[in-house]
Order: C-alpha cells, then structure tokens, then sequence
C-alpha cells in the first residue's frame, strides 16, 4: 500500500498521533529498510475479562497487523500489583500475584478474537519478566526515576485534581507512568496505541527511550468507547458493558439497548463500515434507526462469534420482538414441583435482584406466565413442567420441573 495511504488508513479514528508527520517518515523508513513497525499495547489484566472499549485499541492492532507490521502486546501482570491511577479519584487496592496471574490467563485467549496469532505479527511479554529482575531497582532509581521530578508527575490531570480535593496519591501511583513507560524502553517499541487517558503515561515511554539513547516511540491515541448508559466510559465496574466474553444472545440484546446518538461511535470504532454514512442515511429517511440498530448488533455479534450466530440472534429477535412470538429456544430453570411464592419464582428464574424489584415488575403488568399476566404479588403457584415465563420485553425462561422424592 503507498506509504500516503496507510498513514491515513492506521491513524483514522486517532484523536492524537504524536506526530502524524514523524509517522509518515517513520513508516516510509520502515518499507525502505523492509522491517515491520513493533507497535505495543500493554494491557493489566487487573480484571479477568475484557470488553467491547478494550476491542477498539485491540481493532487498530489488527489493522496494524493487516498492514504487515508486527505488535507488541504486553500483559502487564506487574504494573496490574501497581494499579493505574489514570482516572481514578482514589488509590486502587493492589492485587495479588494469584489475582493478576488469574485474571491473566483469560486475557489472551480473549485478544486472539480480534488479534492475530500468527507469530509473525505479535510478540507476546509480560512486564514482569523485567520488573522482577535482581538489577531493577538500582536501575529504576538511578535511570529511571531521575528523568522526571514529583512536580512533572503531579501535573496530570487526575492527580491535580485530587490535590485540589485534598485525596492523598500514593508513591506507587506516582511510579505507574514511569513503569509503564520502562515496557517501552525493554521492547523497543516504534510506536504506542492507548485511549486518551493514557496519554500522559504514554508519552512517558517516549521521553524515557529517549534518555535511554532509543529513537522516541510515536504516540497514538484512540476515543473511549461510552458505555451502554450514553453518559460514561464503557466498564465493568459501572456495568454498562458488553463483554466479549457475554453470550451471542446477550451481545446482540446489549447492542439493541446502546442509545441511538451513540451508533456513529460504535460503527466508527467496531465496524468496518462508516458511521457518519449510516447517521447520514437516517437522517434522510433511508434507513431506519432500528434497522441500522440491527445491523450494527448483528456486526458486533458476527466479529466475535461468526455470521452464523449472528444471523441466528437477529432472527430470534425479530422473531420475539416484530413478531411478538416466543424464543425458540429459551433458556431453561430446573424447578421442584412444590408451590412458590411469585416473587420467589423471579428471583430464582429471571435473576431479579431483589423483592421489592420483583414487586415493581408484577404491579407494572411485565410478568407473564404462558398467556396469563401475573399481578398478584402475594400469589403462590405451583409450576407446570415447560411452561415459559416471560419478565418485561426480554427475559424468557422455560420451566423444568422435577417431582420431589
């Protein structure tokens, strides 16, 4: 590919690329010389699974990859003891070994989804391999930690804004940047993807190469995916998620939720098709929005999981919400054949949470059991083998009943 239209091709949806000129010349160098670019991305596998916000940067290492240069993919099971502080209003508690060396282990299998494995076109580290040598600290200390002063490491933002909040900052996560800039420094990177908040901590990795006589890496950064709620970041923590762990019924249905203003961002950064054209073709009454809702569900599903399972979920729920018909396959709640109290029956068959939000659910008429509408939050009944129980729009559960001994 000419040099010109990669260069827009891998920086398109960066917020920064630090600098897009020095990448061009970086890039043009590197066809010259006929060596890939080492492109790194480290991820602390502070939680075992990831999701849909992570696959955005993950996307742009695969474009990366497609273009014939090879990442760097760092799981960053040291720096995750450490804990980033990047957006955090208070020290995060710190992990143990045995949690990151679990939460590791899914990590990968889980990148391999949108990565490829070709070894070719990814080296795979862990930090660690580095931070627990014998030399490390004398070496943090006398070439590490000298580059930067408190004062520099204070002026991010996070932790400006705590000061101002009087919210003590610890040493280690005054440390975080410098560490996480050292991966960069040991693998020698040619360029560095994170999302926007990360920039801080990325350009540490540029100045550190530097002092340490390496070419300085690039910089690019990537937009935060906002989660289901329209308003935050996309997190487990807040629950307004989608996992690429979650079953393809449940990415389907979780994207059918996302709120319309947001479908530009998730074609843009999830797809491979533009979303300014699909906002463009609904606002000009060529598409609807359920429809472009549709499609960008069945994206999303047939990324992780194929076109099949993705054709297979977009006709079950045209089925249970245009038809208005029962799933074909609901899942299924083993029960004994004693009388239950309703609320009971929903927190035990449709996971609701708790009593009072059973009760909510029977008094608004979003509790059916077969044909029947439920709304008798004192009834008892006594289930009948394969009956289906339908809560709200959603939620449908068929119900196996065993005969007490």
């Amino acid at each position: 590919m000419d040099v010109s239209k990669e260069t827009a091709l891998l920086c398109e949806n960066a917020i920064d690329v630090i600098s897009r000129e020095e990448f061009e010349t970086r890039l043009r160098t590197a066809k010259k010389e006929n060596r890939p670019l080492r492109v790194k991305a480290g991820f602390d596998p502070s939680a075992p699974d990831i999701h849909l916000g992570h696959t955005v940067l993950l996307r742009k290492l695969r474009q990366f990859q497609d273009c014939g240069h090879k990442v760097v993919f760092i799981i960053g099971d040291y720096t995750a003891m450490i804990g980033d502080p990047t957006g955090q209003t208070k020290t995060r508690p710190a992990l143990s070994k045995e949690e990151v060396e679990k939460n590791a282990k899914t990590y990968q299998d889980q990148a391999f989804k949108i990565l490829d494995k070709d070894s070719k076109k990814i080296e795979i580290v862990k930090n660690s391999d580095w931070f627990f040598d014998k030399d490390m600290f004398r070496t943090f200390l006398e070439k590490v930690a000298t580059q930067y002063t408190v004062e520099q490491l204070l002026v991010r933002d996070d932790f400006d804004k705590r000061r101002k909040e009087n919210k003590p900052i610890s040493m280690r996560e005054l440390a975080y940047p410098l560490l996480q800039g050292y991966d960069s420094v040991m693998v020698k990177s040619d360029i560095e993807l994170g999302g926007t908040d990360q920039k801080f901590n990325l350009l540490v990795g540029r100045n550190l190469q530097r002092a340490f006589g390496q070419e300085p890496q690039l910089v690019m950064t990537l937009p935060l995916l906002v989660g289901l709620d329209g308003v935050q970041k996309m997190s487990k923590s807040l629950g307004n998620y989608i996992a690429v762990t979650d079953s393809p019924k449940d990415v389907f249905g979780k994207a059918m939720s996302i709120p319309d203003a947001l479908m530009p961002m998730y074609f843009n950064l999830l797809t491979n098709e533009s979303g300014d054209e699909i906002q463009k073709q609904i606002v000009s009454n060529k598409l609807h929005p359920r429809d472009a809702k549709v499609k960008l569900a069945v994206s999303l599903t047939r990324g992780l999981y194929g076109i099949q399972a993705a054709e297979r979920e977009a006709s079950e729920f045209e089925r249970i919400f245009r038809d208005k018909q029962s799933p074909e396959t609901p899942e299924e709640i083993v029960l004994s054949d004693a009388e239950i109290w309703i609320v009971d029956l929903l927190k035990k068959a449709a996971g609701v949470s708790s009593g009072g939000d059973a009760r909510r659910l029977i008094e608004q008429g979003a509790v059916f059991l077969g044909d029947q509408k439920l709304t008798d939050a004192t009834l008892k009944l006594k289930p009948v083998n394969g009956s289906l129980l339908k809560v709200g729009k959603k939620k449908f559960v068929k119900l196996v009943v065993q005969k007490l001994k």
